[in-house]
């Protein structure tokens, strides 16, 4: 087998030079790389290539439970002869994948922009997704996804006064939090912020900490100290310069990334101003004051040094859709995969941002695009694609019982778990009972017939192994009443 190219494994082959591998990963985020390591573990006697358009990697590294379903774990960007290191079986090819032809006279064939042919035996795509195409191209619009646009937002708001924030996700809130010395203009879609995770109850609890995010810093300029994170943590290995191909897009940014940012501006601090209910109809030029203005679908126009566009993602399909029209997709664009990770094209699996659940799901599971489920999907795909190999078949992983996930928002620890939201719930069907004590920690259950079917926990509530519990045993608890979330009252009492 030729060696394959990327940092710290050798040179890097021409085009000419052939590949083929047992089992071929296409994709250096969590999820591609959780693919490869299970794949090493599983068929430690298999050559598997991952190809990777970014010189680093993602690998997920301390995972530790929290509890049955949630896990904990810290995210590094590595060089890829770190991964090579821990599993030698696994070879990095550093080149984007280009087209996908699973019928080739000689078994699958992946090529890549170099000119390259891997042949494969098992191929998993786990090739992330996109942002949404949602502003024009515009030379102060960024759009943040990776490491690289990071750094050049970095860059862009050390000289900004105003920077208007579109969208209202994690890595929105997140940015939010982050920027300092700089007026920011939040625009949400929803009457609430970071709707794509919280409801409008855990938005108005975190907005008091949203908003002293933006208040004035200590006398001697510094950011208030920073809390200890016990939790998902993204760090990076240095890069050399020129190693990323010009024009790719890495792998998303972990969990926490902005932690060992610095966004800082020059002006005084001002309030976070947020613009609810609407978005970005169109962007204006500029004037006298400003270099750019936005006009809002509120009517409103606001003028900015920068635009920064967190909208959400698409799936990165096109490479392997085109000429492969057995490939199935999705309503929301990702490639359908059953309980086994396969998809509709034999021998091609995919996992992670990618992908769409296309199974009978557990009731209180649904798919949302996080780090935490491209762990599960990547590993559980590169357990069933080493069990197929042999004949296998594999039962569906646990952890696609039950939604759950840990972050952190405005240093308030954030546990969602099951129907949280009411999710798959018909209206007027269930109910929600609270509990909130103003910046110490807020709790949301959702009820239906008695059993509890999700929740939200925001704070050191310590509570996510009992109700995790509640909601996959459905305990009949209506007889509880209010006691259910009454502060003095132990629940694991009732159930020991």
């Amino acid at each position: 087998m030729s060696e394959v190219g990327g940092p710290g494994a050798g040179p890097r082959p021409g085009p000419s030079d052939d590949l083929s591998a047992a089992f071929v990963v296409v994709g250096g985020g969590i999820a591609g790389v959780s693919c490869a390591e299970a794949l090493a573990v599983l068929r430690p006697e298999a050559n598997v290539i991952l190809v990777s358009a970014s010189p680093l990697i993602k690998a997920a590294t301390n995972v530790q439970p929290l509890t049955k379903y949630l896990v904990q774990f810290d995210v590094e960007e590595q060089a890829a002869s770190e991964l090579t290191r821990r599993c030698p079986t696994v070879r990095v090819l550093h080149d984007a994948a280009v087209s996908m032809r699973p019928d080739g006279p000689d078994g699958g064939v992946l090529v890549t922009a170099s000119g390259r042919r891997v042949s494969y035996g098992r191929l998993c795509v786990c090739a992330g997704a996109r942002p949404k195409p949602t502003l024009t191209d515009h030379p102060l619009v960024l759009t943040v996804r990776d490491t690289e646009s990071v750094r050049a937002l970095q860059a862009r708001v050390a000289g900004a006064r105003r920077v208007l924030v579109v969208g209202n996700g994690g890595i929105a809130t997140e940015l939010v939090h982050k920027v300092r010395a700089v007026e920011v203009v939040w625009v949400v879609r929803h009457d609430h912020i970071s709707a794509a995770f919280v409801d409008a109850g855990a938005a108005e609890f975190l907005l008091p900490a949203a908003e002293e995010a933006q208040a004035e810093p200590a006398a001697d300029g510094a950011d208030p100290p920073k809390p200890l994170l016990k939790r998902m943590r993204y760090t990076e290995a240095p890069a050399a310069a020129g190693e990323a191909p010009e024009g790719l897009v890495g792998a998303a940014l972990g969990p926490d990334w902005h932690a060992r940012w610095e966004l800082r501006g020059t002006e005084a601090a001002r309030p976070l101003r947020i613009e609810y209910g609407c978005e970005v109809a169109r962007l204006l030029p500029g004037d006298d004051q400003w270099p750019l203005r936005a006009e809002l679908t509120n009517g409103q126009v606001l003028g900015a040094d920068l635009v920064v566009s967190a909208t959400g993602v698409v799936p990165n399909v096109e490479a392997f859709t085109a000429g492969n029209p057995a490939l199935r997709l999705a309503d929301d664009g990702g490639i359908l995969v059953d309980e086994q990770m396969r998809t509709a094209v034999a021998g091609v699996y995919a996992a992670g941002d990618v992908c769409s659940a296309g199974w009978a799901q557990a009731k209180h599971w649904f798919q949302m695009r996080l780090w935490t489920q491209a762990r599960q999907m990547g590993t559980y795909a590169g357990r069933c694609m080493a069990a197929h190999a042999v004949g296998e078949e594999l039962l569906q992983d646990f952890c696609f019982e039950m939604f759950s996930h840990v972050t952190r928002f405005f240093d308030h620890k954030v546990v969602l778990l099951g129907l949280h939201s009411g999710q798959k719930l018909d209206d007027g069907d269930w109910e929600v009972l609270l509990r909130a004590v103003k910046g110490k920690e807020y709790v949301k259950l959702v009820l239906q017939h008695g059993r509890v079917q999700g929740a939200v926990l925001v704070g050191d509530t310590d509570l996510e192994e009992t109700f995790e519990n509640l909601i996959l045993d459905q305990v009949d608890v209506s007889h509880l009443g209010d006691d259910l979330l009454h502060p003095h009252v132990d629940i694991e009492d009732y159930f020991d």
